[in-house]
């Protein structure tokens, strides 16, 4: 990230971003923060009070948006997780509980854990303010599960509560677009993840079973398809303009680094 240090309120942020390099610079903190309610203890907890699996409320907890749909078109929807993975999480939940109540109730759980976490965050108000900002001014077009969670009501009373949900559903505005560039590039989604940074390992987690093909001609081809996320997300980030979408960044910085102690 390149750009000349300038006042901006009581700290610093860098000045002169475009809309793509606020993506770029903001996408790690997006997708960590995103998710990581989900790896909350008490997160987890409501899973097994729903009487299903952890894996089963993954699945069901991110596709339950869309409602009452056939697995084939959630495993579509997901992209990177092998097929059959999805069908065992998404049928396995059905017979148990509705999608719809499962993803209403991890959303819940996304603003408990944020109201508990970012709620004493420095200028949190902003933070949230800007987040919603992005989240409405981005385009849904290709990207079915990130429309499904816009249209997501939304209980939050606190302003930290609010940033969750705000990152909750940008993060599913860079992974759809993600994996429209990745399509783009001529990989498949196996390969994609296969390209990324934990490989092998990360495609048995999706459920992608081996053999798996070389990975050495794929490389190049990521790096484009990780451009050309930015580039799909960046008109989200245009309407906070230069100024604000830095102080995005910063706040972006500060939250993940307070949301890891």
């Amino acid at each position: 990230m390149t750009g000349k240090l300038v006042p901006h309120g009581r700290t610093f942020g860098w000045g002169g971003m475009t809309p793509e390099q606020i993506a770029t610079a903001s996408k790690p903190a997006v997708l960590a923060l995103g998710e990581a309610y989900t790896r909350c203890p008490t997160t987890l907890r409501r899973a097994r009070l729903l009487g299903i699996s952890g894996w089963a409320f993954y699945v069901s907890s991110r596709a339950g948006a869309l409602g009452d749909v056939r697995a084939e078109t959630v495993t579509a929807a997901l992209g990177f997780i092998a097929p059959d993975a999805v069908a065992d999480g998404w049928d396995a939940a059905a017979r148990v509980v509705r999608p719809c109540e499962v993803a209403a109730a991890s959303l819940a759980e996304c603003c408990r854990w944020g109201e508990e976490t970012l709620g004493d965050l420095p200028r949190v108000d902003q933070l949230a303010a800007l987040v919603e900002r992005a989240v409405a001014a981005a385009d849904a077009s290709a990207m079915p599960l990130f429309a499904a969670w816009r249209a997501m009501p939304v209980d939050a009373s606190t302003s930290g509560a609010r940033v969750a949900a705000g990152l909750r559903v940008l993060r599913e505005h860079f992974t759809g677009a993600h994996l429209v560039a990745v399509r783009a590039s001529g990989m498949t989604p196996l390969e994609a993840v296969l390209a990324g940074p934990e490989g092998a390992s990360g495609a048995m987690a999706c459920g992608w079973p081996p053999p798996y093909p070389p990975v050495g001609p794929l490389v190049r081809r990521r790096l484009w398809a990780e451009a050309l996320t930015d580039r799909l997300v960046a008109p989200a980030f245009t309407a906070l303009g230069p100024v604000d979408g830095a102080e995005l960044v910063e706040l972006l910085t500060v939250a993940r680094n307070h949301a890891q102690r």
